[in-house]
């Protein structure tokens, strides 16, 4: 999914400040994005954000639906390039047919995950199949680490087994949990699952102290510890937790994804589909992109590519994590 913001801002992140990270549960909550057009299918975005820009090296998260795309319209996003980063695709409902300048043609599916890299560059389009009626999911990324920013173009699809849970059940597209590991390939270490409780369930799920873990709802009356947290919200838990209780307090089933990792050390700029570590880097990415080289081109998608939007007066600047 692009970021089809037309005056996207600068967002910069990176190595940790000094001193001890915050030892209670921080909510981060969603602003409303339109995805473009006067039709526009809106998304909820927890990452980044002011209070808070990185969870281990996931840097963009946005939740939509359910939505009646007879009502919002559906998604439909041309050919638009990512550079510097990893897409991770999860859909609770729906379908959403995927083609890049690999060659992929793929659809996302349900519980199936989709991981396409960036690399030095790739651009992609994402379109709502007609089959489908209510689309409800997440688009996220991962920023790569330096050593592994200009890596080759990649693709990714993986289909988790279910994991049962005491309370719940787990799949896990990304890193390890509950005794299961992922296959697909990250350069960084990485968590991403997603958990499904019961009604009235409590879970406890040994994690890793060293990552730090952000946890978003997408349905139910979720306590993390003892935090409460609403639909849409994404609460943070920083590193030295060896464990996260997880408890649905609704009458219903609940569902939420599990973010983790260890706290991203360096620092990038991102600013639209491309994230960097200067703004010459975002400058360079945007012309190449407006020129039509280095992202390669999408077969079979019918219209034009998304044009890069205009970049702001002032220079783009990495900093430190914001805390």
């Amino acid at each position: 999914m692009s970021n089809t913001e037309t005056h996207p801002t600068e967002t910069v992140c990176g190595a940790d400040a000094d001193g001890p990270p915050p030892p209670g549960i921080e909510i981060l909550t969603p602003r409303d994005v339109p995805l473009g057009g006067p039709r526009a299918m809106r998304v909820r975005r927890t990452l980044p954000q002011r209070a808070r820009t990185l969870i281990g090296a996931w840097c963009f998260a946005d939740h939509y639906g359910p939505d009646d795309i007879t009502e919002s319209g559906g998604m439909r996003v041309p050919p638009h390039p990512h550079t510097g980063l990893q897409t991770v695709s999860w859909l609770f409902s729906g379908e959403i047919e995927h083609r890049d300048s690999l060659g992929s043609h793929a659809y996302v599916r349900p519980g199936e995950l989709n991981l396409m890299t960036g690399g030095h560059g790739i651009s992609h389009s994402e379109v709502s199949t007609r089959s489908t009626r209510i689309l409800h999911g997440a688009q996220l990324w991962v920023a790569l680490p330096g050593e592994h920013r200009d890596t080759a173009r990649d693709f990714q699809h993986h289909v988790p087994a279910p994991v049962a849970l005491d309370g719940g059940e787990a799949r896990v597209f990304l890193g390890t949990l509950a005794g299961d590991t992922s296959p697909v390939r990250t350069f960084t270490p990485l968590l991403g699952a997603e958990i499904t409780l019961d009604p009235g369930a409590r879970v406890t799920l040994d994690v890793d102290p060293g990552f730090e873990h952000g946890v978003l709802v997408d349905s139910g009356d979720i306590l993390l510890a003892d935090t409460a947290l609403k639909p849409a919200e994404l609460g943070y838990a920083p590193p030295g937790r060896t464990a996260l209780t997880l408890t649905n307090r609704a009458p219903d089933p609940a569902r939420l994804l599990l973010l983790g990792g260890p706290p991203f050390e360096e620092e990038i700029v991102m600013w639209w589909n491309f994230i960097g570590r200067s703004h010459d880097d975002i400058v360079q990415a945007r012309e190449d992109w407006m020129k039509g080289v280095r992202f390669g081109e999408v077969q079979g998608y019918d219209g034009a590519p998304l044009p890069a939007p205009e970049l702001p007066n002032a220079p783009l600047k990495p900093r430190g994590r914001v805390r």
